[in-house]
């Protein structure tokens, strides 16, 4: 990325705590997260699409001192003892809230959720001094993906109140794949076909963007897609991205996170 105006923005967050703990597979992952000051700035505060929050409205963050929620298992203890005392940010959630209603969404508020660790691990490499409010927002259980592009939309009034739209996912998210009978440096050809029809998706600037509506409601039927997502949590915050940003985005991150290619996205 380079100095802009981003402010709809959709990373991959990698595996659990790995991120922060310096793992190698993720140092390029590392090195484009840790360079998001440099590249966009500092937005007055942050919206959160994390693959790790369901519910069957969209829900957002309200209180005013979110905790944390250590939800991956198996790692050291000091990741468990990680801090990200970033505050919350209520009238955001309350004004989030009302676009959402205003959109037919029927949201709600939730004062007692903390962040999942698809917020705090990331954020502790892109502005790790937790000083910019941040609320997060729930994906919904159903996994629409018109549904999410839709709720992407309601949101993109907030870009102009200078808040970043973080939608925090994996654009490669079957956990079997990583295992030790799978390729674990590249050469994946299902994974290199979706990275492909999913960057020409999002970054063709000669589709219409009803073509590129559809493409993205229809992703289960690209190349790869049900090797690289077998369950869509992970991709959906791409979507939401989308709605907000609208148009075609600018791949901003394009390399292999775990030993296999991802991709991030900034509008």
């Amino acid at each position: 990325m380079s100095a802009d105006n981003t402010r709809v923005l959709c990373i991959p967050h990698g595996g659990g705590p790995l991120p922060v703990m310096g793992e190698p597979s993720h140092a390029r992952m590392i090195e484009f997260l840790r360079g998001t000051e440099r590249s966009i700035g500092r937005p007055s505060a942050i919206v959160v699409i994390s693959a790790h929050w369901e519910c069957p409205r969209p829900t957002l963050t309200s209180g005013a001192a979110p905790g944390l929620i250590y939800d991956y298992g198996g790692f050291p203890d000091e990741t468990y003892h990680l801090r990200y005392p970033a505050p919350g940010h209520p009238e955001l959630a309350g004004r989030t809230a009302q676009l959402l209603a205003d959109a037919g969404l029927d949201p709600q508020l939730d004062p007692g959720r903390g962040f999942d660790h698809g917020v705090f691990i990331p954020l502790l490499l892109m502005y790790p001094d937790a000083s910019i409010p941040v609320i997060q927002l729930s994906q919904l259980g159903h996994l629409d993906p018109a549904a999410h592009i839709a709720m992407g939309a309601a949101l993109a009034p907030l870009v102009d109140d200078d808040v970043l739209i973080l939608g925090s996912g994996f654009t490669f998210h079957n956990m079997n794949a990583f295992g030790p009978t799978h390729p674990v440096t590249g050469g994946d050809p299902e994974n290199e076909a979706f990275e492909r029809w999913l960057g020409d998706t999002c970054t063709d600037v000669d589709i219409s963007e009803t073509e590129r509506t559809r493409r993205l409601v229809d992703w289960a039927r690209a190349p790869g897609a049900r090797w690289c997502h077998p369950r869509e949590e992970h991709l959906l915050p791409l979507h939401v991205c989308y709605g907000a940003g609208g148009g075609p985005a600018t791949r901003v991150f394009d390399d292999l996170v775990l030993g296999k290619r991802a991709s991030g996205y900034a509008w």
